[in-house]
């Protein structure tokens, strides 16, 4: 029994998808927003999940490089796959951010460096495989998952702020790092929005390319409007900083609005699949990629409540984080079924297991 357990721990280990770390970016904004809405019982149970979570995909990606070093690298060089690494970038902000919440600034701080580290060496990494490795029938935009690369470098912008003022005679010239990265966020997400519209309007789609991982268009904006507010909130000492809050405030507002409007498209696209199209709903790990979203979108509403000083958003963010919830408690239950599933069917030799 614990040999074929290994077998199956091994053949999960050398399929996985490196887009798992939206289980952490998950669990980890729901948990935030409902710390921020003051449930917080429910707010840490859901941080110690986070934290194992986050441990164990650290363990098996660690795994993985070491015995199955062709097949990280076969994803890494992959058009369609290699923007799902920054998963990593946006989970160990987002988990840092928890850790902060909770008094542990230093770890949180560790957590921000090395989701830095990781961001710059895939930035740039991941648009060389897009532009030597691609082709024109290679990476499909379609799918949404490009967008990680923004949701990974706004999440640096909002640990980041909650960081800087405690780091002493850095923290001026961090603030103008975040900025920037805020920028660089936004530019990204002109191109990347820019060539999914193209895409979805102009070509065929068919029900395969309806994923999950569309709602990180969603996400994507609603994370920028997150980053965006949070800027507003921080005191940089920066005077030229503090002349461009005009700007940040206008295109905060814009960007969550954005992402409003995406909301009903997102949840036509997929009753088209479902319901048109009959195609069955599975668990998926891409699953994980809708509901970090929906989390998202209602802490991006409370904060804008905030600074906008508009009431009524923070009954969006208040009704939002409990779909949220309700829409992690059935993946994870579908993840839970998977587990059993593929190990039962492992163990009667039943050939190749798909990975989780």
């Amino acid at each position: 029994m614990a040999q074929g357990g290994m077998s199956w721990l091994k053949s999960q280990v050398h399929g996985l998808f490196p887009g798992y770390f939206a289980l952490v970016m998950a669990t980890g904004i729901i948990s935030n927003t409902l710390y921020f809405e003051g449930y917080l019982a429910l707010s840490k149970a859901m941080f110690v999940v986070n934290l194992f979570a986050y441990v164990w995909l650290v363990l098996l990606t660690l795994l993985r490089i070491l015995q199955f070093r062709k097949a990280i690298w076969a994803d890494l060089t992959n058009p369609a796959l290699v923007f799902s690494f920054f998963t990593i970038v946006a989970a160990s902000d987002v988990l840092g951010i928890g850790m902060n919440l909770r008094g542990f600034g230093q770890a949180a701080l560790a957590m921000w460096v090395f989701a830095l580290v990781v961001w710059l060496g895939l930035s740039y990494f991941s648009f060389a495989v897009l532009t030597f490795l691609n082709t024109a029938h290679g990476a499909n935009v379609v799918h949404g998952g490009w967008l990680i690369a923004i949701v990974g470098t706004e999440s640096l912008v909002i640990l980041g702020a909650l960081l800087a003022p405690a780091q002493g005679d850095m923290a001026p010239l961090l603030f103008v790092l975040l900025h920037m990265l805020w920028g660089v966020g936004l530019g990204l997400y002109g191109i990347f929005i820019t060539l999914f519209a193209y895409r979805i309007f102009f070509f065929n789609v068919e029900s395969e390319d309806i994923t999950p991982l569309l709602w990180v268009v969603m996400g994507a904006a609603a994370i920028s409007t997150n980053a965006g507010s949070v800027l507003i909130m921080s005191d940089s000492g920066v005077p030229f900083l503090h002349s461009m809050r005009p700007f940040i405030d206008g295109v905060t507002l814009i960007m969550w609005a954005w992402g409003t409007w995406w909301i009903p498209l997102l949840i036509l696209f997929g009753l088209w699949k479902h319901g048109v199209r009959r195609a069955p709903l599975v668990y998926t790990p891409m699953l994980w990629s809708l509901v970090f979203p929906l989390g998202m979108y209602a802490l991006a509403s409370l904060r804008l409540s905030l600074v906008a000083e508009i009431p009524a958003l923070k009954v969006i963010a208040e009704t939002m984080v409990w779909i949220a919830l309700a829409a992690w408690v059935a993946t994870a239950g579908g993840l839970v079924v998977g587990i059993w599933r593929s190990l039962r069917l492992h163990q009667q030799g039943r050939g190749a297991v798909r990975p989780l």
